[in-house]
């Protein structure tokens, strides 16, 4: 003591009493503003009215066996960036920690430290006015054998028993993203969310091998779900065939992705297996305007970039004209587009079929805002429960197993020559299908995966 003050070294052991974690060895770190304590599984949830937040920790570096499970006061969500200039929104919790014979409270933020060297991070606002530090020296105060830990921790309980999944997509903020986690936990598992950009991999015969920022190896997991934003299609795929080459299941493999993708690629498999689509056009040459304009019946017509998603590069063009202006104009910027007939019957409504192993397990009728001609929920669209006809449900079936993906949405356009198929989605998105039919769309995705692995 000095001053009344601790004197600790840069790497020290303390425990949390009311989280009921006896040890656990912490970075002293002074340079660090916020404190942050190693957490997976986390779930806010309410207690008499007051906002509380339940976690799971590995006390112990590298044993996963040993695992505490906590609850915690929420007393707030806050954007962290690490020493890598990784941001992302954390939980904060206030609790007592001990060091020494000395317990106070403090608050610390809740992330999967798993790719660091140390459970718990000290930062300086736990620190203040009570302790100094000395970076030369370690273990000041106690370090307990490992013969102790093992006393500490004999009552802990064993980390559960279902599959190691992980999400592979790029922002865990996104509905469809935390309702995946959220599932995965409800139904036992060990679920991990991957930054796609916080991927690398090692290319090697013998041991090839995929990295995670800070240097983790990514090599226990049972399964793999790609969620991949068409802008990084061609990495996210790579990584995902990484992941096979593991022999990691893949929900979603990377060559059905990159098949989906491509959406004159797509409309050709599609084809091929007997699946109705409206009549397509497609060509290089500003010189073929006028006969690929008659190909696909003459004008109103539709026009799309072969990359667009989500109705962003979709344009009606209702008079010859203006198809021709727009073809051309496209042509011009080097881009490669697809004509289409345009269904007037449809009134600006479609249907997304949640296909997922080879089963629709959800259908709603998508509807697009006055004066718009589609459908779009991204784009203010309304979404309402339908009724799919049998003849839908084997269209929806055939598309997914002609792209060869567990999961699709699949969009379906009802004409007067019966329905025909406009799109194959290998990342379809949750929130408007699980708000319009309260249907649990995320748990029947790791339902699938649990039978891949035959697991119950």
């Amino acid at each position: 003591m000095q001053d009344n003050k601790i004197i600790l070294g840069s790497e020290e052991w303390c425990s949390f009493p009311e989280l009921g974690i006896p040890a656990i060895k912490a970075r002293v770190d002074s340079g660090a503003k916020t404190s942050a304590l190693h957490a997976i599984n986390i779930a806010p949830f309410q207690k008499d009215g007051i906002n509380w937040v339940k976690f799971d920790i590995n006390p112990i570096q590298n044993n996963l066996k040993t695992v505490i499970h906590c609850e915690a006061l929420l007393v707030d969500k806050r954007i962290v960036k690490s020493s890598s200039g990784f941001r992302e929104q954390r939980y904060v919790i206030q609790t007592n920690l001990k060091i020494g014979n000395e317990i106070w409270a403090i608050e610390m933020t809740l992330t999967n430290r798993d790719s660091m060297g140390f459970r718990m991070l000290l930062g300086r606002e736990a620190m203040s006015g009570r302790i100094l530090v000395d970076p030369e020296k370690k273990y000041l105060l106690e370090q307990p054998t490992l013969e102790t830990l093992k006393l500490l921790y004999v009552n802990a309980n064993e980390a559960k028993s279902g599959l190691r999944i992980g999400l592979l997509a790029s922002n865990p903020s996104l509905y469809s993203n935390k309702r995946i986690i959220e599932a995965g936990e409800m139904r036992g598992h060990q679920m991990e969310f991957l930054s796609i950009k916080e991927c690398y991999m090692k290319l090697d015969a013998d041991t090839p091998e995929i990295h995670y920022r800070g240097g983790r190896i990514l090599d226990k997991f049972d399964a793999i779900i790609p969620r991949i934003r068409p802008s990084i299609t061609f990495y996210g795929c790579a990584l995902t065939r990484q992941f096979e080459a593991l022999k990691v299941y893949c929900l979603n493999s990377a060559a059905a992705i990159t098949q989906s993708r491509d959406k004159l690629y797509s409309l050709q498999l599609l084809l091929n297996h007997g699946v109705d689509i409206p009549t397509t056009g497609f060509a290089n040459s500003p010189l073929d305007t006028d006969d690929l304009i008659k190909m696909v019946g003459g004008s109103p017509l539709i026009v799309k970039l072969l990359e667009g998603t989500q109705g962003k590069g979709v344009v009606l063009a209702e008079t010859k004209k203006a198809a021709e202006s727009v073809i051309n104009a496209f042509k011009s910027l080097n881009v490669n587009i697809l004509v289409q007939e345009f269904i007037k019957e449809a009134n600006g409504k479609d249907l997304r079929l949640f296909v997922i192993d080879g089963k629709v397990v959800a259908t709603i009728q998508r509807e697009a805002l006055p004066g718009e001609f589609r459908a779009n929920i991204h784009l203010g669209g309304t979404a309402s429960v339908i009724k799919p006809t049998a003849e839908e449900k084997k269209i929806a079936i055939k598309a997914a197993k002609a792209m060869d993906l567990k999961v699709a949405g699949v969009d379906i356009i009802r004409s007067s020559k019966g329905p025909l198929l406009l799109e194959v989605n290998s990342s379809p998105g949750l929130e408007g299908i699980e708000g319009a039919t309260n249907k649990d769309i995320a748990g029947e995705m790791i339902k699938a995966i649990e039978k891949n692995f035959k697991w119950s």
